[in-house]
């Protein structure tokens, strides 16, 4: 007659379920990334378009002019393997709305442990014609600075690195629009990079006054009376950082990474505030920002930091639409439970599906 099994067993067979369970995650994490993406068009410039001069000539240094010029409009976004998707459908907006798509430069900034040939190869192969570069981000330049918010996908270090530009983009690179990898463009985003910065401002970005600015640091920030009188001289209102024009050679000249940075650090020995790379922008710039017209971030799309629940569009005209917040449009489409302004995310998803047959 068969031994029963003891309750030592029982916690062997526990302990072999968890170490098991346990590779299988390793395995997966360190598994190839197996999405597909199809070929995207190829757009064309308008007659309009600006010829950039010795576009096809190299500085002394090697840089192409075509990266350095003025006249292009350069674009940056970071790019991972768990946003790629999102990614590739804001590029693909962006050429689609542009009258002059071949004077666009993207920028595109990938962490230092990231497979970066892999994900140069998944541009290029969906954008042979793109004008691109691909820069290594070394996370422990920021990481040992980053607090712990209240989403986790907020702390990840890349998150950080739009801090960075100015330090990481070539020093002839002198003006940039940032953007958020969940998002589309439905306008021509020439419009946007022409934001006027007048005298002094160093960024533009849209301005949501009517929200509650308070809410964004802690009671022991507005408790301090010297941390309280950061805003003093100032009218701050708060903008999304997933939408910005920048200009670089202003950064650079007043070393504003670093002025992040002193706000980080005060935060990892108070916690002033809850919600990831936001807060640090909103101390060092808000109510110093030119305000841009909010058709060009119509954000929150992806709910808020918990639910992600589905969200309807702000009143007013739209010429980006952002998916700020838990909820991306790709994530909800492949689960079946869409939020009904992600069928206008969904015509630029260049994923190839297993039963997809190209055109």
């Amino acid at each position: 007659m068969p031994k029963s099994p003891s309750l030592f067993d029982f916690h062997l067979l526990l302990l072999f379920t968890i170490f098991s369970l346990a590779a299988a995650d390793a395995i997966a994490a360190a598994r190839p990334i197996t999405q597909q993406f199809k070929e995207a068009p190829q757009f064309y410039n308008s007659e309009i378009c600006p010829k950039i001069v010795g576009e096809d000539d190299e500085s002394d240094n090697g840089t192409s002019i075509f990266l350095c010029s003025d006249q292009s409009v350069h674009v940056a976004m970071t790019l991972d393997s768990a946003y790629i998707r999102g990614s590739m459908a804001a590029v693909l907006s962006i050429l689609q709305h542009s009258s002059c798509p071949q004077n666009i430069v993207f920028h595109f900034v990938a962490s230092a442990t990231a497979n970066a040939s892999f994900l140069h190869a998944t541009i290029s192969s969906s954008f042979p014609y793109l004008n691109f570069q691909v820069y290594s981000f070394d996370d422990s330049s920021v990481s040992r600075l980053i607090s712990t918010s209240i989403r986790s996908a907020l702390d990840c270090p890349l998150n950080y690195a739009r801090s960075y530009l100015a330090d990481l983009l070539p020093s002839c690179v002198r003006r940039i629009v940032y953007l958020d990898s969940d998002l589309v463009l439905v306008d021509d985003i020439a419009k946007l990079a022409a934001t006027q910065l007048g005298d002094n401002s160093v960024l533009a970005a849209p301005e949501h006054c009517n929200a509650n600015f308070t809410s964004y640091f802690t009671l022991t920030f507005w408790s301090s009376p010297t941390l309280s009188l950061t805003f003093a001289n100032r009218k701050p209102c708060y903008f999304n950082t997933g939408v910005m024009v920048i200009d670089l050679d202003r950064w650079r000249r007043g070393d504003y990474t670093k002025k992040i940075e002193e706000w980080m650090e005060i935060q990892k020995r108070t916690r002033i505030y809850e919600l990831g790379s936001l807060p640090p922008f909103l101390l060092v710039f808000a109510g110093n920002i030119v305000a841009v017209d909010h058709r060009w971030n119509q954000h929150g799309l992806g709910g808020d930091n918990f639910k992600g629940l589905c969200r309807d569009l702000h009143p007013g005209p739209v010429s980006l639409l952002h998916w700020s917040g838990k909820g991306k449009p790709w994530v909800r489409l492949d689960a079946n439970r869409p939020c009904p302004l992600d069928a206008l995310w969904a015509p630029y998803d260049l994923l190839r599906t297993p039963f997809a047959l190209d055109s």
